[in-house]
């Protein structure tokens, strides 16, 4: 399947074809448009579309934030609009690109289709700004949601050798369960914490990560380490391949021939490899462990209230915090406000 994109702008071709040549990325001056249009339109929801419609939908909760909050808030927004895009996109690739279907280990090692190649560069394009902001602010996201940027550009932008192109569809539907974690972040800044919405989100948060990263991912990883296996096994390229070009012979017009027209040597480097083994394994570990992560944040925010309910109980105790702000008007005409704290105790 070709590239449904518009095609590359060839001053953009030409000007990553020294970067591609380097870190020896064909098929990047193939996808290096969409590569940068994905960089900058995520960096312009984060620095203007957030800020614009977060204040027009809940002015009174996004001005109230402080700096390191409200750059938390506007992430979270590109990371719904990203997350909400890619899996569109992958779902329509995986569903309409009839080529990866029938493609063998080879195929899925050395393969290539225009699609899967958009995919990469979308892909890419947020990683790479994802990369950068988490860099920036490490202090605000921390050193795992840096390793994650990286590992994940990384694993990516080795499909534009090609290798294992045809898994970035598959990898990217880690995304489905983006949206409804960014959703369970905006509940607790819209003080819906512990709301139904709350609760019917995160048991569809938890069950699309269960299921798309730990379940669908472990799987895949499993599929992707037994085809490189089989690449390294087998390595040398198809008999009618000239070694020493990357192209295809003209009389050659198959549907296999395109896919695998960058093929070259049919070598899998042992470094190449164990990086991207490596790289795949820091994602799904991070996966179980944000997994781990989720399962006591969505407890906390359901289970507090009722042991301490029975803990109060049991004790013979009921109490009643109730928080209350009052508005008191100065001398200058300024209201001051003051927050009183009633509490109520009760033997039984």
């Amino acid at each position: 399947m070709l590239d449904p994109f518009f095609p590359p702008v060839p001053l953009l071709s030409a000007f990553s074809e020294p970067i591609a040549n380097t870190l020896n990325l064909i098929t990047l001056p193939l996808h290096i448009h969409e590569v940068l249009l994905a960089f900058t339109f995520y960096y312009l929801v984060n620095v203007y579309g957030s800020p614009w419609i977060s204040t027009r939908l809940f002015p009174r909760e996004y001005l109230s934030l402080n700096r390191r909050t409200r750059l938390n808030w506007d992430v979270h927004v590109v990371s719904f609009v990203q997350s909400c895009l890619i899996n569109f996109l992958a779902l329509w690739v995986m569903w309409k690109d009839e080529e990866r279907r029938g493609m063998d280990w080879r195929g899925r090692v050395y393969g290539y289709t225009g699609a899967d190649g958009m995919i990469q560069g979308f892909a890419a394009g947020y990683f790479l700004w994802d990369l950068c902001i988490s860099a920036m602010h490490v202090d605000v996201f921390g050193w795992g949601m840096l390793a994650h940027a990286v590992s994940a550009l990384t694993v990516f932008s080795f499909g534009f050798r090609p290798f294992v192109n045809f898994y970035a569809p598959t990898f990217i539907l880690f995304e489905l369960s983006s949206p409804f974690l960014n959703i369970h972040w905006f509940c607790d800044k819209l003080h819906l914490t512990g709301s139904k919405i709350q609760l019917y989100n995160g048991l569809v948060l938890l069950t699309t990560f269960f299921s798309c990263r730990l379940v669908w991912g472990t799987y895949q990883s499993l599929r992707v380490y037994q085809d490189m296996w089989a690449a390294i096994q087998n390595p040398g390229p198809l008999t009618f391949f000239d070694n020493s070009t990357t192209s295809v012979p003209e009389k050659i017009h198959s549907i296999d021939m395109e896919m695998l027209r960058f093929q070259g040597e049919g070598i899998v480097p042992v470094w190449l490899a164990c990086t991207y083994m490596g790289s795949n394994i820091v994602l799904n570990t991070l996966n179980f462990y944000w997994f781990g992560k989720m399962i006591e944040a969505v407890k906390k925010r359901f289970t507090p209230a009722r042991k301490q309910k029975v803990d109060a109980k049991a004790e013979g105790i009921s109490e009643v915090q109730e928080t209350e702000k009052v508005v008191m008007n100065g001398s200058a005409h300024k209201a001051v406000q003051v927050e009183k704290t009633e509490i109520r105790r009760r033997k039984a």
